[in-house]
């Protein structure tokens, strides 16, 4: 674990006892590159993440999945495997968001979840599967960071930790061409998402004199 993370505040019995990354790798999730996922802000309006300086780090929703949601059970599969892969995406975000900087800070130094909003697309009023649906997304985010749905909990205990269970809602009734788009929010020790702030600004995709910096710094 980094020093920031070691130099927080959660109790030596909540603390994480496994490697984050060694669990990516038993997954099969991809992180993919520096150069495929670290980009400039320029021509972008919204961006993937922002950090605070509190520790907090809000993450943009993402729309994933091909087809609206329905109480049918192949629907609700489909949309659960929408939501693991829209976990997937966010977690490969949230990777290069603290890395790319080189502060020193990586995935172990996520001390807890706070935040996640599902929202399910589904016009149907009678629609009742939306919790159903976003659990597609909390078990994988529990797979990861620990918590007793995730593929590594057994008998409803995860013995890693729990820094992945977090507060949700789960909420149907939009209109769109996917399935659901989830976001959310996690915690970081405060000093590290200070020390990203003061290097290379609170923002990804980085503002383009802070992307050039980055950049310029890994040659």
């Amino acid at each position: 674990m980094s020093r920031f993370y070691e130099n927080s505040i959660i109790p030596a019995a909540l603390r994480r006892n496994y490697d984050v990354y060694d669990r990516v790798k038993q997954l099969g999730l991809d992180l993919g590159t520096f150069e495929g996922e670290v980009h400039s802000l320029k021509g972008r309006n919204i961006c993937s993440a922002i950090f605070h300086e509190s520790g907090l780090v809000y993450l943009s929703g993402v729309g994933l999945g091909d087809h609206q949601m329905s109480d049918d059970p192949e629907r609700v599969k489909h949309g659960q495997q929408a939501a693991q892969a829209c976990a997937d995406l966010h977690i490969r975000t949230l990777h290069w968001a603290i890395t790319c900087g080189g502060e020193g800070g990586d995935l172990n130094d996520l001390l807890y979840t706070v935040k996640t909003l599902g929202m399910v697309v589904s016009t149907d009023v009678d629609f009742r599967s939306g919790p159903a649906v976003v659990n597609g997304y909390s078990y994988r985010w529990q797979s990861v960071f620990g918590g007793g749905t995730g593929e590594f909990a057994r008998d409803g205990l995860d013995e890693g930790g729990y820094a992945g269970v977090h507060a949700r809602s789960a909420i149907g009734g939009f209109t769109g061409r996917f399935s659901l788009e989830p976001e959310i929010i996690v915690a970081l020790p405060p000093e590290l998402n200070r020390a990203i702030i003061a290097n290379r600004g609170w923002v990804f995709p980085l503002v383009p004199q802070m992307y050039e910096k980055v950049v310029a710094a890994r040659k």
